[in-house]
Parts: structure tokens; C-alpha cells; sequence
């Protein structure tokens, strides 16, 4: 049999051998395209429970389980019509995305999309809590890992929005004091405590939650939004770096250069024309 698989593969031009590889290529872009599709939706629970299904019925086949074995085989032969029904708002959104030509380029605009939702979540909810002067403090992780400091908080594993940031940093309630950590398009944690800059060189009109956020881009590379409770000036750190009394529309271009790097010029010039100026 191995030998009858090597013959087969050897008397194979090298045509028919780079066609073979184009037809696998193809066929793993298309199942990654597919579950890039699906991703976040209740596909992938109902893909989960496919597959179970499909491990059964080869356990059941390989274990000589006649009756159980006509059960499965049976759920696999109409099981087709059933996915059918229940993924049809997948397949409609990408037979759509396949007539308007958009299947290939879902990915990148996906993850534009996504990026644009955390940046503009995060700034509406400082530039609301900044115009109430309510004190704020958010670490977003990047490469160093935060998970130290999440354990000293309370866990949420929220979905990220502005209205959850607001209601946690409003004042008098359970959540208030302390840190909100960002793992990914997640809040992690809240009232997490970071650790203190000892540095004698910051000014002494910086309050705890300025002394905190320096502390922790002094140790790791996250970035860390500080939105102070006497004043609503918003500052922003990153790597021992403090840029203070920032405008929204300068800490929204920072907060995003910062995050998930420089945008491109064109994209860049779309998204603000209503500044007349682009900021650096």
C-alpha cells in the first residue's frame, strides 16, 4: 500500500505536481475564508457540535455498535439538509460577500473594522468621562503579558464598549477605584492595581492614578489612558513616556498609532478631514 502511494506520486509530471499543490493551496484558503466568516458567530458552536458528531459515528463504526452506528449515519446522511436551515445567515452573508466580490478581503476588513470599533469605543468613553471630570484608569495590554495585574482586580471578560467603561469608572460604585486592564477586544479585569513609579523626577501635581500609569509602562510595554478626576485632562504612557492634557481628537490619532501602529496616509486623511489638519 505505501509503496503503491510513492509509485502513484512519482509518475506524476512536475505540471500535474504544482497543479496538485495549487488545488490543496485553494481548498485551505477557501475552509480559512469560511471560518474567518463564521468566527464570533454561533457557527462555530453548531460546527463543534458536527464534529462530535462525526467522532461518534467513527467510533461507533470502528467498535462494531450496529445500532448506534445506523443512528449516527443516519444524523450524517440528513444532517446536511439540517445545517442548511440552521447556518442560513452564514451562508446568505457569504454568498453575498462572493456577489459583491468581497470574499477574499473580508479578513482585512474585518480586522479594520474591529480595530476602528476598540478605538472609537475607548475615545468616546474618555472624551465623556473627561467632559465630568470622572477619574479614569485603562491599561491596554500589547506584548508583556498583563495577567499579574488582572489577578488583583476583579475578573469581567467583558465584551469591549464605552458604555461598560463609563459605568465602571463612575464614582461611588463597586468598580471604580483601580485599573481597568484591555487583553485583545476584552476587558479583562477591573479595579486592578498597578504598580506606583518611583521615579523622582515626576511632577508632584500628579496624582496616584498618573503615578500608576507611568509605574506600569516603566515594566512592560502596555499603553495605559489616564483621565484625571480635579482636572478631565486626558494623558496617555507608553514606555516611560507621558504625553499629558491631550485633545480628543490628538488622543484618538495617538491612542491609535500606539495600538495598532501608524495608518496609512490616504485612510489616515479620510477618517479626520473634519480636523483640517492630520496629528502626528
Amino acid at each position: 500500500m505505501p509503496v503503491a502511494f510513492f509509485e502513484r506520486f512519482t509518475d506524476l509530471t512536475w505540471v500535474e505536481v504544482l497543479v496538485n499543490i495549487l488545488d490543496i493551496l485553494l481548498v485551505w484558503y477557501v475552509l480559512y475564508k469560511l471560518i474567518t466568516i463564521i468566527k464570533g458567530t454561533k457557527a462555530v458552536q453548531l460546527l463543534k457540535g458536527v464534529f462530535v458528531v462525526v467522532i461518534a459515528w467513527f467510533v461507533t463504526k470502528q467498535l462494531g455498535l450496529t445500532t448506534m452506528y445506523w443512528i449516527m449515519e443516519q444524523v450524517l446522511t440528513w444532517g446536511f439538509l439540517a445545517v442548511i436551515i440552521i447556518f442560513q445567515p452564514e451562508l446568505r452573508r457569504a454568498l453575498e460577500q462572493i456577489g459583491r466580490g468581497k470574499l477574499f478581503a473580508r479578513s482585512s476588513m474585518a480586522e479594520e473594522e474591529e480595530r476602528d470599533r476598540l478605538v472609537e469605543a475607548v475615545t468616546k468613553s474618555v472624551g465623556y468621562m473627561a467632559k465630568r471630570r470622572i477619574g479614569a484608569l485603562m491599561s491596554i495590554e500589547r506584548e508583556t503579558g498583563l495577567s499579574e495585574y488582572v489577578e488583583t482586580g476583579i475578573p469581567m471578560n467583558s465584551n469591549l464598549t464605552s458604555e461598560l467603561l463609563i459605568n465602571i469608572f463612575i464614582p461611588n460604585t463597586p468598580l471604580h477605584d483601580g485599573a481597568v486592564i484591555i487583553q485583545q477586544d476584552r476587558i479583562a479585569a477591573a479595579a486592578c492595581y498597578l504598580p506606583l513609579s518611583e521615579s523622582p523626577f515626576i511632577s508632584k501635581e500628579l496624582g496616584t492614578r498618573h503615578r500608576a500609569a507611568l509605574g506600569l509602562s516603566e515594566v512592560t510595554d502596555a499603553i495605559t489612558i489616564v483621565v484625571s478626576e480635579e482636572t478631565g485632562a486626558i494623558s496617555l504612557t507608553r514606555n516611560g513616556d507621558l504625553h499629558r492634557n491631550l485633545p480628543p481628537e490628538e488622543f484618538e490619532t495617538l491612542l491609535r498609532k500606539m495600538w495598532f501602529g501608524p495608518v496609512p496616509e490616504p485612510q489616515a486623511a479620510s477618517k479626520r478631514k473634519r480636523g483640517g489638519k492630520k496629528n502626528g
